[in-house]
């Protein structure tokens, strides 16, 4: 299985990026995907999640109405779309698979992908 994560760089206060998770090795459909970040000396963080269906999202409170997760079936492929972007989003975000809806456990992790947003 792999997730490949890409889409991150570097970018202004108030500006968009969007990240992408390409899917190979496991049966898309059948698992809840989700990003998460993790900022230095932080814990990573649950950012947002997106059913299997893709009919129910979750957003971690600091992103809703900033953040759009998405899921395209067809592709085997993740998004994050993030706009209006702040210093405090700055971290490295990883997609992640769980057959649970709550991800415990979280199956596969992806590696990563450095999003840093400048003052």
């Amino acid at each position: 299985v792999q997730l490949q994560a890409s889409g991150g760089g570097l970018v202004q206060a108030g500006g968009s990026l969007r990240l992408s998770c390409a899917a190979s090795g496991l049966t898309f459909s059948a698992y809840t995907m989700g990003w998460f970040r993790q900022a230095p000396g932080k814990e990573r963080e649950y950012v947002a999640g997106i059913s299997k269906s893709g009919r129910s999202t979750y957003y971690k409170d600091s992103v809703k109405g900033r953040f759009t997760i998405s899921r395209d079936s067809a592709k085997n492929t993740l998004y994050l779309q993030m706009n209006s972007l702040k210093p405090d989003d700055t971290a490295v975000y990883y997609c992640a698979a769980s057959y649970s809806s709550i991800f415990n456990p979280v199956d596969y992790w992806g590696k990563g992908t450095q999003v840093t947003v400048s003052s």
